[in-house]
């Protein structure tokens, strides 16, 4: 895309934002970011530097509906007025990763679900870089797409994708799409509803030829009606816990089985990463890797010692006996439902924070059988005191992360786990879930 002569305006001057503002001066076009946040100091003086205009704490308006092109950051909803009054003029609005798709000539491998991504990404990352491929890591995690675009173009990119950013993504390509799973979550985005939700997360495959894969989750009911009413023209590769798969991969309780031009197996138990729902993310992770015909060797021990990001099932430390473990990220129900599901001993249970309209009851048989005490960590903890007054022996609330760890000490024995997984956002006590998490191991260090 031509960029010489044209005006662009960049919506939000995070990580994504200031990224784009890079690529766009690097090809010509004349830049304005605006945030009607506060900027963080580190990327104002970068855009100082970059030496184009921006302003924060203020939109202004005549000015972005000026511009020839609008690149939106995904934390701003497709229903602001700005957004629609730009539609309506006929601009032009893109997310981050279709801007720097327009300058790139490398392969991608895009993830999307509504659990498990990070991890996904991440783990596959880690194949391509120990099997030497030339690889970037980006989209919600790493730098910005458009940022490496800008300074290093890669041969290939892992990029975790949310529906957020595919809504905005028109020309784009995957050449490998993988759709992990689609449970309920930012339903208040897509009108409460779960087909507008899926058909957002479907768009991973827009674009795709017959030399492309698409790699998904055979077990996930939603995934499969998706499929039912939509022509793919990509190979499917589809991964099962529950049935044995021909071309992609499955698993039983004992075995990692993956089926690309020829078998791969391994045992479960020498996965890095535990849980019935890490299996599918191994599943996804080495699918890909056969696909790129990486050596089985590679995948073995790529598969066997990837460490995983921080605040998702971080282990913390072992304090007399009883495992901490750190699993801040986990924002929503089903987060925290993969994350009881892998507990093996009896757990204290650290939940709560700002409630996303969440069901708990979802989780009511995992806690019967797994959690001996709750501690509620947030300011207003009246909806989870409700669901599971009478159905655990103790439940407490806490006000702080230090006064949560000190209940979790107290309630737990040597051979047990406390486990922080809110499912829940976590502005009510702190800045966001790293700082919820860090807070958290700070105070288990201190014990």
């Amino acid at each position: 895309m031509e960029g010489k002569g044209k005006h662009i305006a960049i919506l939000g001057a995070g990580e994504s934002g200031v990224g784009t503002a890079f690529l766009a001066k690097k090809q010509g076009w004349t830049v304005f970011v605006s945030d009607r946040g506060e900027v963080k100091e580190d990327y104002q003086i970068e855009l100082i530097n970059l030496g184009v205009e921006w302003e924060q704490g203020t939109h202004s308006v005549e000015r972005i509906l000026s511009a020839d092109l609008i690149v939106k950051s995904p934390g701003i909803p497709s229903t602001v007025s700005l957004i629609q009054q730009a539609k309506n003029k006929g601009i032009p609005v893109v997310s981050e990763i279709e801007f720097a798709g327009y300058y790139s000539n490398a392969k991608t491998i895009c993830i999307t679900g509504s659990n498990g991504k990070t991890t996904t990404t991440m783990l596959t990352y880690h194949i391509l870089k120990k099997a030497g491929i030339h690889v970037g890591l980006a989209g919600n995690v790493g730098k910005s797409f458009a940022r490496q675009v800008a300074e290093n173009d890669f041969e290939w990119y892992v990029l975790e994708l949310s529906s957020f950013q595919l809504d905005e993504m028109f020309e784009f390509r995957a050449n490998i799409a993988m759709l992990l799973n689609i449970t309920p979550d930012h339903l208040d985005r897509y009108n409460y509803d779960i087909d507008q939700y899926a058909a957002a997360k479907f768009r991973i495959l827009q674009n795709q030829t017959a030399e492309d894969w698409f790699i998904y989750n055979y077990d996930d009911v939603l995934i499969r009606k998706g499929m039912e009413h939509r022509s793919i023209t990509a190979q499917l590769a589809p991964f099962s816990m529950e049935e044995e798969i021909k071309q992609g991969g499955f698993a039983n309780k004992q075995t990692l089985t993956i089926n690309i031009k020829d078998q791969f197996t391994m045992s479960i138990h020498d996965l890095a990463l535990k849980g019935r729902h890490n299996t599918q993310n191994s599943l996804a992770s080495g699918i890909a890797s056969r696909i790129l015909e990486i050596r089985k060797e590679v995948v073995r021990e790529s598969l066997e010692d990837f460490v995983n990001v921080e605040h998702r099932l971080e282990f913390v430390a072992k304090v007399h006996g009883i495992e901490f473990i750190n699993d801040s990220k986990a924002t929503n129900v089903n987060s925290t439902w993969f994350a009881l599901e892998s507990m093996d001993k009896p757990t204290v249970w650290v939940v709560g924070g700002v409630d996303k309209g969440n069901d708990y009851s979802e989780l009511m048989e995992l806690v019967k059988g797994k959690v001996k005490a709750i501690i509620c960590l947030g300011v207003d903890n009246q909806k989870l005191l409700e669901t599971f007054t009478g159905e655990v022996e103790t439940i407490v609330e806490a006000r702080s992360a230090m006064e949560a760890v000190a209940y979790g000490y107290r309630l737990a024995k040597d051979g047990e786990t406390v486990l922080l997984s809110p499912a829940c956002a976590s502005f009510d006590l702190f800045e966001n879930y790293e700082d919820r998490g860090n807070q958290f191991k700070t105070a288990v260090r201190a014990l």
